[in-house]
C-alpha cells in the first residue's frame, strides 16, 4: 500500500488556523465537546447579559428629558426579563433535546409556523452578531481619542471575522479563552451598581420626590395617554436586552447531560444576573443624573461620574470595566454563532434550507452555517457602518415574533394535556403570561419601530420565510420523482425472498471468491431506488462483465444524527442493514459481493480512506456512482444539491482510479 500523501500548504494551514479533525468513532466526544453550565452561562447567556450595555441606554435616552420615569422602565424589563427566563425553563422541561423557537412551533403549532420562527431567528442571530461588535467596538473606543474613530468600522468588521475563525474550531475552543472576560464584566459592573446604590443611599428620598414631580409633570405636559407612550416607547427601545434569553433553550444540545438540569441553572444564572445589571444600571443612570456624551456610551458617562475622584487608580478601573464591556459585548456574538448555524441545521434537515447546512466539518461544527452567520454579519455591519442607534432599531423585533409563537405553542400544549399533567394551571398560567407580553412587545416593537426601519427586518424575513417556502417545494418535487424509483425496491425484493427457509442461503454459500475476476464498486446511500438504479445500469451496460460487486455505503455524520452516542450507534447499524441487503440480492443471483462502510463528515474523504483496502483485495476494480439528471436544470437544483460523485470522481482522477457516472433520469 502506498504511503499517505503528505499533507499541502493549505491543509497545513486550516489545522493550524482551524485544529485537527476529531474523531466520530469517540464515543467520550460528546461528554468532551458538552458544556456545563458555567460555560454555557458564558457561550449563551452572555448574549442577554451583554444586551445592559445598550438596552438600559436606549431606553434611558427614549424617555426624552423624562429620565425620573426610568424607574418605571427599571421594574418593567427586570420583571420582563425573569418572566421570559420562566417561560422558557418550561419549554427546556418539554424539549430536553433542544427547544428553540423553531422546534416548538413546529411541534405545538404547524410546521409553518416553525419554519416563520426559525426564519425570524435567523435574521435576529445575523442582527445579534453585528450589533454586538458594533456595541463592543463602541465600549471600547469610548476611551480611546476621538481622532481613532475612524477606524472602529474597520475594527469592528475584523472582530466579526476573528469570531467566524473562533468558532469554525468548535464550541469549546470558542467559549473557554473568554472565561475571564466574562467573569472581569460580571464583578467590576456588580461592584459599580452597588457602590452606586451604596454611595448614593442617603439620595434615594429624593430620588422618589422627583420620580413623583417627573410624573405630575408628564401628565400636565403629554396627558396620563402621552405619558403611557413615552413609557412604552422606552420600554421597546429597550426590548433588544431580552433578546438573549431564548439562546438557552436552543442551545441544549451542546450542554452538559443531564440536559434539562444544566439548562434550567443556566437560565437561572442568565436572568438573574441581567434582570440585575439591567435594573441597576438604570438607577445608577438616575442616581448620578448622566447626560450623554459626543463619542461615548452612556455606561462610560456613568462610570467617569462615578470615580471621577478615585485619581489614576478610578481611570484604569473605568478602562478594565469598558474593555471588559466590549469583550463581552464580543462574547455575545457567540450566541449567533452557535445558535444561528443550529437553527439553519435544524430547518436544512426538514428540507427548508439547503441540506449542506446541516453538514458537519471534521471539527464537528455546521462549518458553512457559521460561516454563512458570519458573512451575513459583516454585510449587515458594512452595510450600516457599525452604527448601534442604526442596528437597535433593526433588532428585536423578529426575536418577540419567535418568542410569541413559542409561548403560544406551550399555551396551546398545556390546554391539550390539561387534567393530564400535573400542575398543568400553573404552567398554562406561566406560559400565558409570557405569550400575552411578548405578543404586546412585538406589537408595540413594530409599530414604534417600523417607519424608522423596521420595516427593512420585516421585509428581510418575508424573503426568508419566501426562500423557505420555494426550497421545500422544490424537495418535496424531487421527493415525489425518487419515490418513483423506489418501486424498485419492491421489485427487488420479490425477485429474491429475504424470509427464512428460502434458497437464497444455499445460493449464497456456492457464490465464491475470485480476485481475477473484474469487480464493479458501486458508492450506494441506502437500499433504495437509485442505488438500485445504478447497480441494474451496470448490469444492463456490461453483461456478464463483473462477477464481484461491493458497495460502498459512508454513514454521513450530520446535525441531525450528532446528538449522542446512542444516535450514531442507531446510523451504523441502518448503514450495516442496507450494505447486507445489497450483498444478500447479488449473491441470491448468483455474484459474489460485500460491503464495505464508513462514518465521518465528508464522502469523498472517507471513500478515499477506505478505496486502498477495496483495491488490495480487488485489484480489477472499476468505481460507478449515480447522478440524478432532472428534467430540467434550475438554479435551486444546482444550489440545492450537492453532486458528491463528481467531487469523489475529481479526487480519484489524479490518484488513477477509473469512476464511471452513471446519469439517472427522473
Amino acid at each position: 500500500m502506498e504511503p499517505a500523501p503528505k499533507p499541502t500548504l493549505i491543509q497545513k494551514l486550516k489545522q493550524a488556523v482551524i485544529g485537527g479533525k476529531h474523531d466520530v468513532h469517540d464515543t467520550s466526544i460528546f461528554h468532551k465537546l458538552s458544556l456545563i453550565a458555567f460555560f454555557a452561562w458564558v457561550g449563551l447567556g452572555a448574549d442577554g447579559l451583554s444586551s445592559s450595555c445598550y438596552g438600559p441606554e436606549e431606553a434611558f435616552l427614549a424617555l426624552q428629558g423624562h429620565t425620573s420615569l426610568s424607574i418605571f422602565v427599571a421594574l418593567m424589563s427586570g420583571t420582563t426579563v425573569l418572566i421570559i427566563a420562566a417561560s422558557y425553563s418550561q419549554i427546556i422541561e418539554l424539549f430536553p433535546t433542544g427547544g428553540g423557537g423553531y422546534l416548538v412551533a413546529s411541534k405545538l403549532l404547524s410546521p409553518k409556523a416553525g419554519m416563520v420562527s426559525g426564519s425570524a431567528l435567523l435574521i435576529d442571530y445575523v442582527l445579534t452578531i453585528t450589533i454586538s461588535v458594533a456595541s463592543g467596538a463602541d465600549a471600547l473606543f469610548s476611551f480611546l481619542p476621538p481622532s481613532w474613530s475612524p477606524y472602529k468600522p474597520g475594527f469592528a468588521a475584523a472582530g466579526v471575522l476573528l469570531l467566524t475563525v473562533m468558532n469554525m474550531r468548535g464550541v469549546k475552543e470558542s467559549v473557554l479563552p473568554l472565561v475571564p472576560i466574562f467573569l472581569t464584566f460580571v464583578i467590576t459592573h456588580a461592584f459599580l451598581i452597588g457602590y452606586a446604590l451604596f454611595m448614593k443611599a442617603g439620595n434615594m428620598g429624593e430620588m422618589a420626590g422627583a420620580v413623583r414631580a417627573d410624573v405630575a409633570r408628564s401628565q400636565a405636559e403629554l396627558g396620563m395617554g402621552g405619558m403611557f407612550l413615552l413609557l412604552l416607547r422606552a420600554y421597546s427601545m429597550g426590548a433588544g436586552t431580552y433578546t438573549g434569553i431564548e439562546a438557552v433553550s436552543n442551545g441544549l444540545p451542546i450542554l452538559r447531560e443531564p440536559k434539562v438540569v444544566t439548562g434550567k441553572r443556566t437560565m437561572r444564572y442568565m436572568a438573574v444576573s441581567l434582570a440585575v445589571t439591567v435594573m441597576g444600571l438604570i438607577i445608577a443612570y438616575l442616581l448620578y443624573q448622566v447626560t450623554p456624551e459626543s463619542g461615548k456610551t452612556l455606561n462610560a458617562v456613568l462610570f467617569e461620574a462615578m470615580t471621577r475622584d478615585w485619581g489614576t487608580g478610578g481611570r484604569m478601573f473605568v478602562l478594565v470595566t469598558l474593555v471588559s464591556e466590549a469583550a463581552l459585548l464580543f462574547i455575545a456574538a457567540q450566541a449567533g454563532f452557535l445558535d444561528g448555524p443550529r437553527v439553519l441545521s435544524n430547518m436544512a434537515l426538514d428540507r427548508w434550507f439547503p441540506t449542506k447546512f446541516a453538514m458537519l466539518s471534521d471539527r464537528l461544527v455546521t462549518q458553512k452555517g457559521v460561516l454563512l452567520m458570519g458573512g451575513a454579519a459583516l454585510l449587515t455591519m458594512v452595510l450600516t457602518g457599525g452604527s448601534v442607534k442604526y442596528l437597535v432599531v433593526l433588532y428585536s423585533i423578529n426575536v418577540f415574533i419567535t418568542f410569541f409563537l413559542s409561548q403560544l405553542g406551550m399555551v396551546r400544549h398545556w390546554w391539550q394535556v390539561r387534567g393530564k399533567e400535573d400542575h398543568w394551571e400553573k404552567k398554562l398560567l406561566i406560559n400565558g403570561v409570557g405569550m400575552l407580553l411578548t405578543l404586546f412587545i412585538l406589537i408595540s416593537v413594530t409599530v414604534l419601530k417600523f417607519h424608522e426601519g423596521g420595516w427593512i427586518t420585516i421585509l428581510l424575513t418575508g424573503s426568508l420565510v419566501g426562500m423557505a417556502l420555494l426550497t421545500q417545494r422544490h424537495y418535496r418535487n424531487t421527493y415525489k420523482l425518487l419515490h418513483r424509483l423506489d418501486e424498485l425496491v419492491a421489485v427487488a425484493e420479490s425477485s429474491c425472498p429475504l424470509g427464512p427457509g428460502t434458497t437464497r442461503t444455499g445460493q449464497e454459500r456456492a457464490v465464491k471468491y475470485d480476485p481475477r475476476e473484474r469487480t464493479a464498486v458501486l458508492l450506494v446511500n441506502g437500499f433504495n431506488g437509485l442505488g438500485l438504479h445504478t447497480l441494474f445500469g451496470v448490469i444492463r451496460l456490461f453483461g456478464g462483465t463483473f462477477r464481484n460487486f461491493v458497495f460502498i455505503q459512508v454513514g454521513v455524520v450530520d446535525a441531525g444524527n450528532f446528538k449522542g452516542v446512542e444516535e450514531v450507534a442507531r446510523m451504523k447499524q441502518e448503514v450495516q442493514r442496507d450494505l447486507d441487503r445489497y450483498v444478500r440480492y447479488m449473491r441470491c443471483h448468483g455474484y459474489y459481493a460485500a460491503g464495505f462502510s464508513s462514518f465521518g463528515t465528508d464522502v469523498v474523504d472517507e471513500v478515499e480512506q477506505i478505496m486502498p483496502e477495496i483495491l488490495e483485495r480487488f485489484p480489477n476494480a472499476i468505481l460507478f456512482g449515480g447522478q440524478l439528471v432532472f428534467p430540467k436544470t434550475t438554479f435551486l437544483s444546482n444550489v440545492l444539491h450537492n453532486y458528491t460523485i463528481f467531487a469523489v470522481q475529481r479526487r480519484f482522477y489524479s490518484q488513477g482510479i477509473p469512476l464511471m457516472v452513471l446519469p439517472i433520469r427522473v
